[in-house]
C-alpha cells in the first residue's frame, strides 16, 4: 500500500499540509499522539503511555510483552501499511519506512524569520517566547530521531521531496506532492515507461539500454578494453557561465583513444548527436569521437581489433 511520510519544522504548516493531503487523497492521517494511542492502548498504563509522549528514550525500554517499545510500534506500523494507504506525520516515520518502495517521504521547511512569525502569531506571544518555543522544537524533533534511529531528520538523503512554504502556499505544497504520488503510480502500474539500467555482461556496470549492453559484450568478445561513460564535455553555456549543454560519450577504447557515442536510426537523435559532436572536436582538438549506428557495430569492432593485434 502507499505511504506518505511528512516531516516538518514548527511554523512551517507541515501539520496544515498533512491535512489537506489526507483531505485530498482520503488516507488515514496519524501523527505522535494517535500512534501512541493506537498501538500502546492495551497492556500499557497509563503514566507509560504519558512517558512515551514525552522521551523519545522511554521508547527504548521494554514493554510488558518483552519487545522495546520501539520494535512495538515498527511491527504494528508495517502490518498496518499492509492493509492501507496512510499519510504518517513525524515520529522518524521517514526512517521506518525508508526501505519500502511504495513509501514517499517529504520534508517541509520554512525560513527562520517566517516560522517565528508564525509561532508568535499562533500562541500570541512575544518575539522572545516565540524564539524559545521553536528552538525547543527544533532540538525535540532532532533528538526524536536521533535517539531512536541514529540519524538526523534534516538529513536530505532522507526524502525524494524537500518544500520550503517560504515560498510556497499550502494548496502549492499539496499539489506538489499529489503530482509526485500521481507520477509514482503511472510508473508502478506502467513500468515499461521506466528506463531501466541493464546490467553488463560482468555484472558491474549498468547500462542505459540492450544496444550498450550489446556492444560491450562484442568489445569483450574481442578482448578490447574498454570504459563507460568515463567523461562528460561541456559544450554550451549560459551568460552565467552554467552548463546548459554537454556530451558524454559512450564508450572510451583505451587502446586506442577513441571515444564511441552509440545511437540509432532516429533522424533527431542523430542530428542533436552530431552537433555535440562538432562542438566537442572545436572545444577539445585531438580529442577522437566518432558517433556509431547499430548496423555497424560488429565491423567497427572487428577493425579495433585488427590493429590491436598487428600494433602487438
Amino acid at each position: 500500500m502507499p505511504i506518505l511520510t511528512i516531516s516538518r519544522q514548527m511554523g512551517s504548516l507541515g501539520d496544515e499540509i498533512a491535512q489537506e493531503m489526507a483531505r485530498r487523497l482520503g488516507w488515514d492521517l496519524l501523527d505522535h499522539s494517535q500512534l501512541i494511542q493506537r498501538f500502546f492502548s492495551e497492556g500499557v498504563s497509563e503514566q507509560e503511555r504519558q512517558s512515551l509522549s514525552e522521551s523519545a528514550r522511554y521508547f527504548l525500554n521494554s514493554a510488558p510483552d518483552g519487545q522495546t517499545y520501539i520494535d512495538r510500534l515498527e511491527r504494528g506500523l508495517n502490518r498496518l501499511a499492509e492493509e492501507k494507504p496512510l499519510i504518517l506525520l513525524g515520529f522518524g516515520s521517514q526512517v521506518i519506512f525508508s526501505e519500502n518502495d511504495d513509501a514517499v517521504h517529504v520534508r517541509i521547511t520554512a525560513p527562520s524569520d517566517i516560522r517565528l512569525e508564525r509561532v508568535r502569531q499562533q500562541f500570541n506571544a512575544t518575539e522572545d517566547t516565540a524564539s524559545q518555543i521553536l528552538d525547543q522544537a527544533d532540538r525535540r524533533h532532532r533528538r526524536f530521531v536521533s535517539t531512536l534511529f541514529g540519524m538526523d531528520c534534516a538529513d536530505e538523503s532522507l526524502y525524494h521531496l524537500i518544500l520550503n512554504t517560504g515560498f510556497l502556499s499550502v494548496t502549492e505544497a499539496a499539489e506538489s506532492i499529489t503530482a509526485l504520488l500521481n507520477i509514482r503510480k503511472i510508473m508502478q502500474e506502467q513500468p515499461e515507461k521506466i528506463e531501466k539500467p541493464v546490467p553488463s555482461p560482468n555484472g558491474k556496470i549498468h547500462f542505459k539500454n540492450k544496444s550498450e549492453a550489446e556492444f560491450a559484450r562484442i568489445l569483450d568478445m574481442h578482448q578490447i578494453e574498454w570504459k563507460y561513460e568515463p567523461r562528460t564535455f561541456p559544450v554550451e553555456w549560459d551568460a552565467e557561465g552554467n552548463v546548459t549543454l554537454a556530451f558524454s560519450p559512450d564508450f572510451y577504447l583505451v587502446q586506442f583513444d577513441t571515444y564511441l557515442e552509440l545511437t540509432t536510426m532516429n533522424q533527431r537523435y542523430v542530428t542533436e548527436k552530431n552537433k555535440k559532436l562538432r562542438r566537442v572536436r572545436e572545444l577539445y582538438p585531438g580529442t577522437h569521437i566518432k558517433i556509431v549506428y547499430k548496423k555497424d557495430f560488429q565491423s567497427l569492432v572487428e577493425r579495433f581489433s585488427h590493429m590491436g593485434s598487428s600494433s602487438q
